[in-house]
């Protein structure tokens, strides 16, 4: 899509303005344009998802660390040697769903239990899953766990290569059950990956949800639009500013701000707002509109480490339409206490070893993701300049437990690429490499190499406690006109990816913002009634 296009209609008021065209903004922006009346501005940081390398599923690898990703890392890390943590997030239409790895997870049952039973009604399983439903579009067909009715393209991977199935075989010859949907009945066991790609191109929530409707007169789509700030009456937010093409823009709202900027810049620019721990936004000279010390806090991130080999053969991996990701297995550890699944193994047909060791050639390997990982940590600002990246503080591996399944990751890595299934592939095993093998040798290979899934969330958590940011329908505590809608809202980490629950929280956002539209046009008397 062109520039040109996006600049059109500018206005200087709206119905909505949404900050962020990311994964929950996209979603948002095509629901509430539905009705012709309501007008919407949606704001984006990045440029157009022009970008080739964006829409090629197998250029995935590529996108972190260009023009289209934020590039934040995190500050030197306590418990990983003061390691930085590369921390892509998309800059650009589609956020981090135009650069992710593509993989469609929802997470587990317990998962969205467990949101309610912090507080949270409305926000269960059985009250969710029509969201998720709604927005997709499954290759495979409608059931009770599927819909086929929505905008997302969810697909299998269309020619996979051979050793992704034997991955599987490899976990059933271990005993592992076959899961052919990690989004259906089970989530445990082991099966094939599913992915957001149509037409064997990507597809991003822009691509899903965006491009679609940007003829509608009633939506407008800025980019290159940095906000700075949020503009209040009192504690009620009535506008946002921006910075484009070198100028600042300050443009109104007549119902609400939708904040969608993700889990690293929706708390830095609440903060930026005056939305924060009192303490610290007056350190920074920051005037205060409202103190809630849990902005910022309760971050949590996935943890990965990958288990590369070489290959002896050629393993037809060349074809663009295909992601990186092939297959998975969902697993509890020895020490996991809890209902869902604490590791989760994803199989790629492609060699992906960390800095330091060879990294070109044939090859296949071994993700291993803690999905329940203990780390807690922060975002903050580094300064009052809204041009200055986020202060983020990630805790990796803070908690031994963590390392402990880590190592036994990794254990069960090595044994599913021993079976036989993988004789006539497997050549030399490049990192953590045969001669490590007791714990503390394992253990020293994933504090030097771990890294993120790219899913952190939590920043802005949903809850009625006194650190929650938002109440159960995404406004954020102690301020009118204004919701956050995107990962950071969720109050513990899913089962999974983040990219799928991230639509479905612009979904049912959707819906929430639609119905507080009805009741505030209903006459005064009725409401009374």
């Amino acid at each position: 899509m062109t520039d040109n296009k996006l600049r059109e209609r500018i206005m200087t008021q709206y119905d909505y303005i949404v900050i962020g065209a990311g994964s929950a903004g996209c979603v948002v922006a095509n629901r509430l344009t539905e009705d012709g009346e309501t007008t919407v501005l949606l704001l984006e940081a990045g440029n157009p998802d022009t970008k080739p390398e964006i829409h090629i599923p197998l250029d995935c690898t590529t996108l972190p660390g260009t023009e289209v990703d934020w590039g934040y890392f995190s500050e030197p890390e306590p418990y990983l040697g003061d390691r930085r943590i590369f921390c892509p997030r998309g800059k650009v239409l589609g956020g981090s769903s135009s650069i992710n790895f593509l993989v469609y997870i929802r997470g587990n049952a317990a998962d969205y239990d467990g949101w309610q039973n912090l507080g949270n009604p409305g926000w269960s399983y059985q009250d969710v899953l029509p969201y998720f439903k709604k927005s997709e579009h499954q290759q495979r067909g409608s059931d009770a766990y599927h819909g086929v009715d929505g905008e997302l393209s969810i697909t299998d991977v269309a020619s996979p290569a051979p050793i992704s199935q034997r991955f599987v075989d490899a976990a059933i010859a271990l005993g592992y059950d076959y899961n052919p949907d990690f989004n259906g009945k089970q989530q445990e066991g082991a099966g094939p990956i599913q992915l957001t790609i149509k037409d064997g191109k990507r597809h991003s929530a822009a691509a899903a949800f965006l491009v679609p409707i940007l003829d509608r007169p009633n939506l407008t789509v800025q980019t290159s639009a940095l906000v700075t700030r949020l503009l209040f009456e009192g504690t009620r937010a009535v506008g946002v500013e921006y910075l484009h093409e070198g100028m600042f823009h300050q443009v109104r709202v007549n119902q609400e701000v939708i904040l969608s900027a993700g889990s690293f810049d929706s708390p830095k620019l609440l903060m930026l707002s005056g939305i924060g721990d009192k303490a610290q936004l007056q350190a920074m000279g920051i005037p205060v509109v409202a103190d809630l010390p849990g902005v910022g806090q309760n971050l949590q991130d996935h943890i990965l480490i990958p288990v590369p080999y070489e290959a002896n053969q050629d393993l037809h991996t060349a074809i663009t339409s295909n992601g990186c990701a092939e297959a998975g297995l969902f697993v509890h550890s020895e020490i996991n206490q809890g209902i869902a699944p604490d590791l989760e193994l994803i199989f790629g047909p492609i060699m992906w070893a960390p800095p330091g060791y060879p990294n070109s050639g044939v090859g296949f390997t071994g993700l291993i993701a803690l999905v329940h990982p203990q780390n807690i940590g922060s975002v903050s600002l580094r300064s009052s300049d809204p041009n200055d990246a986020p202060v983020i503080r990630l805790n990796y591996l803070q908690s031994q437990s963590d390392v402990q399944k880590f190592v036994a990751g990794i254990k069960l890595m090595r044994q599913l690429f021993g079976t036989s299934a993988f004789d006539e592939f497997r050549g030399r095993e490049v990192a953590p490499g045969a001669d490590v093998t007791d714990d503390t040798a394992i253990e020293a290979y994933v504090r030097e190499n771990c890294g993120t899934v790219f899913h952190p969330i939590g920043t802005c958590k949903m809850g009625t406690d006194p650190m929650a940011v938002v109440d159960p329908e995404l406004r954020v505590h102690g301020i009118e006109g204004l919701r956050v809608v995107d990962a950071s809202i969720m109050p513990t980490l899913n089962t999974g990816h983040t990219n799928a629950p991230a639509i479905m929280i612009g979904e049912k956002a959707a819906d929430l913002i639609k119905a507080a539209l009805r009741v505030s046009k209903q006459p005064q008397t009725a409401i009374a009634q």
